[in-house]
């Protein structure tokens, strides 16, 4: 039979984990627990800026929809965030590879402060503190709030329908806020024993904290916080 394999990121950020997963032989139920809702026409502050800042994809795509001059610097947070902005035309991309505190640190063997400051397109919760790690070494980061990611308020009858059949697999979680959502939502319908035969795999240790409260059969945590991390913990998996 084949396995199925549940992935909970919005759905502007599904389709390229949907291609890897099913080209290892998986079906793939989509669930978004974050609704990205990007902010347009918005003023940008660009006097004196040297570049730009992306945390996530998400944020890539909001700067994209409010800029059309892309020939400065980005540095992004990881590899899918430096992959879409150069999808979307940012001539310079550097990748930091892995989180917050490794694109503060490539900013800071790269980027001279006294050049000008930095934009950082952000949504309107932040996990992290570029802006203090940055700050405290005499960067001007001027944070811009460009969208929001509001999350689910409830499960979709088809997921609720699907682990109540026990047609779930593995699941995949990449935030803390996303997994934390899930728990809520499966205990809110009394779905929690229904994780019991799944594996879950958590993007990071802070992502598997979160999925503590569900009985699943197992949770496995990438060893760095990138998706080929998370696929090659997946091809290690022992399945049933």
């Amino acid at each position: 039979m084949t396995r199925r394999a549940l992935v909970t990121r919005p759905r502007e950020d599904s389709e390229g984990i949907t291609r890897a997963l099913e080209s290892r032989g998986f079906s793939v139920q989509i669930e978004p627990l974050l609704e990205i809702v990007i902010e347009r026409g918005v003023s940008l502050p660009l006097n004196g800026v040297q570049g730009f800042l992306a945390t996530s994809a998400n944020g890539v795509r909001a700067l994209a929809a409010n800029l059309d001059d892309r020939s400065l610097p980005l540095w992004a947070v990881g590899d899918a965030t430096a992959a879409c902005a150069r999808e979307l035309g940012f001539r310079q991309v550097e990748s930091a590879g892995g989180d917050v505190e490794k694109l503060a640190a490539l900013v800071s063997g790269r980027v001279d402060p006294r050049h000008g400051a930095l934009l950082h397109a952000a949504a309107g919760k932040l996990a992290g503190d570029l802006s203090g790690r940055l700050g405290s070494q005499g960067y001007e980061v001027r944070r811009v709030v460009l969208y929001e990611a509001r999350t689910a308020t409830a499960l979709s009858p088809s997921l609720i329908a699907a682990l109540e059949g026990e047609l779930i697999d593995l699941a995949l979680f990449f935030s803390p806020r996303t997994a934390a959502t899930f728990a809520t939502l499966a205990h809110a319908v009394g779905c929690q024993d229904a994780c019991r035969p799944i594996a879950a795999y958590a993007l990071s240790a802070a992502v598997a904290g979160e999925l503590a409260t569900l009985p699943w059969r197992v949770v496995r945590t990438a060893a760095k916080p990138e998706q080929e991390a998370l696929l090659a913990a997946i091809d290690q998996g022992e399945w049933p």
